[in-house]
């Protein structure tokens, strides 16, 4: 056998190990500090919600289309059940994602359009190549006036992995 089918057999191996991995979406997990007046860890300063705390939150849907997505339906909490679960006392929400971007929205405008953290579109869980873990969601199409646009279009956040309340 050649060195080089020796490596090809070795990464098709790991291929194939690491395959169940990927397939499956990473736990749900969501770190939340700044002005929470709640925090679940030893320096008092984060809440971390676990998955099961995370699906124990009240489930909404927003059936929508984004500027990425055909129309879908989308499943998560709102904005807001998180907010009161960590007791915030905030104006403003940074959105942190995998990839070190962050964006900032209003909690006033995330409350009046009802926006949710989306796990799942269609009935499948969001996984890190497809928007998640989590995806702030809109409801753009019931307010195509006020929700699209470019600068409507940065408060579709995906990936996220951490809130900052200011």
């Amino acid at each position: 056998m050649k060195k080089f089918d020796v490596i090809r057999c070795i990464l098709l191996l790991l291929a194939l190990a690491c395959a169940p991995l990927m397939a499956h979406a990473a736990p749900l997990t969501l770190e939340v500090e700044g002005k929470i007046g709640r925090t679940n860890d030893p320096d008092h300063t984060v809440y971390r919600i676990s998955e099961a705390e995370f699906m124990k939150l009240p489930i909404h849907t927003i059936t929508t289309s984004t500027r990425w997505t055909p129309k879908s339906t989308f499943s998560g909490p709102r904005l807001a059940d998180i907010l009161q679960l960590v007791d915030a006392h905030a104006e403003w929400v940074e959105l942190r994602t995998l990839d070190d971007y962050a964006y900032t929205v209003r909690v006033s405008e995330a409350e009046r359009y009802g926006a949710i953290l989306a796990y799942s579109m269609n009935g499948t869980r969001l996984k890190v190549s497809n928007f998640g873990p989590l995806f702030l969601i809109y409801p753009r199409d019931a307010y195509p006036r006020e929700l699209t646009g470019s600068v409507a279009d940065a408060k579709f956040v995906w990936q996220i992995k951490a809130l900052v309340l200011k």
